[in-house]
């Protein structure tokens, strides 16, 4: 029996086809990138650098958001660029924001949450993330897109020196409690 309501299974030839109704907060699709050096807990973060003119190229960060977040400390990630699949995203982002290519990484390992951003009164926000792991033998080269960019313990890290709840993400892989 035919029916009019849409489902959101999105594909071009599928007869639901929609996307004239996204959620009320939006709806973000982003590549994380846990990469690690000898114990999994010790996370390559960064705090970025409000001067690198190309962050809203590399990671869909504005200049009031970069400056907002250049205090705290976040994972190498991006939304994904239309059309890139997550693995294309993931291999950006390693190159794009660390200058790295190569390194192996498993994933995608998928996520989601939805949430209100009270800061801007932004109601139903639903993110659908895909983190992926890997290990790395030596810190990468600094990057003008870093004021600094490093290994950190997560076990002496709080939760107030995480950027964008950055901290959920490696929540969800069991690196942070």
């Amino acid at each position: 029996m035919p029916t009019s309501r849409r489902f959101a299974d999105f594909g071009k030839s599928l007869p639901y086809y929609c996307m004239d109704h996204i959620p009320e907060g939006g709806m973000c699709l982003s590549v994380f990138l846990v990469l690690w050096r000898g114990a999994k807990s010790n996370v390559l973060m960064g705090r970025v650098n409000p001067e690198f003119s190309d962050w809203e190229h590399i990671g869909a960060l504005d200049k009031l958001r970069l400056e907002r977040f250049s205090a705290r400390w976040m994972l190498p990630s991006s939304h994904f660029v239309l059309y890139e699949s997550p693995q294309e995203g993931a291999r950006r982002v390693l190159k794009e924001q660390l200058g790295l290519e190569g390194v192996q990484l498993d994933g995608p390992h998928i996520y989601t949450e939805v949430y209100d951003i009270e800061r801007v009164s932004i109601k139903n926000h639903w993110d659908l993330e895909f983190v992926f792991l890997g290990e790395l033998k030596s810190e990468p080269a600094p990057h003008p897109a870093w004021l600094e960019l490093k290994f950190r313990d997560m076990s002496t890290m709080r939760e107030d020196e995480f950027a964008r709840n950055h901290q959920d993400i490696l929540r969800h892989v069991g690196i942070y409690k």
